[in-house]
C-alpha cells in the first residue's frame, strides 16, 4: 500500500480544523484551532463519540454529567476528555488553543442547542 499524506483544512467561524485521517477509516483525527474568546456550539451527536485533548493554549470544556447538568472544566494539557454519544458538550478558548480530537466516523447528526454563529443541526453522513 503506498504511503500518501492526507490533510483537509476546514474553516470554521471559531477558527479551523484540520482533518488528518483519510475518509475511509473507522476513526477520524483532527486538530482544532480555536481563537481566543471563541467557543464551539453547545451540541451533542447521535452517533459519534470523541475524545479531546488540549495540546496548546487554555480552554474550558463544558460537559454534561450523569445527572444532566452541564458543568465547565478547565482542560488540563495532554489529558483526554471523552464525550459519549448523546452527551452535551462545548469547547471555549480562553486563549488561542489547539485541541486534538479522535472520534468514531463522522456519521449521524450534530445537534446544536446553542450556537454563537446561528448554525443549525448538521447532518454528518
Amino acid at each position: 500500500m503506498p504511503i500518501s499524506p492526507y490533510s483537509q483544512k476546514i474553516n470554521k467561524p471559531w477558527g479551523y480544523e484540520i482533518v488528518f485521517t483519510p475518509k475511509n477509516l473507522e476513526r477520524v483525527g483532527k486538530i482544532l484551532f480555536i481563537k481566543k474568546g471563541c467557543r464551539l456550539s453547545l451540541q451533542y451527536h447521535d452517533q459519534k463519540e470523541e475524545t479531546l485533548c488540549l495540546f496548546q493554549g487554555k480552554a474550558k470544556i463544558w460537559l454534561e454529567d450523569e445527572k444532566g447538568q452541564i458543568k465547565p472544566l478547565y482542560m488540563k494539557p495532554q489529558m483526554g476528555y471523552t464525550i459519549l454519544k448523546g452527551q452535551k458538550h462545548r469547547l471555549e478558548a480562553l486563549e488561542d488553543s489547539f485541541v486534538f480530537e479522535v472520534s468514531s466516523p463522522e456519521k449521524g447528526t450534530t445537534y446544536r442547542l446553542e450556537d454563537d454563529y446561528q448554525r443549525g443541526a448538521e447532518k454528518l453522513k
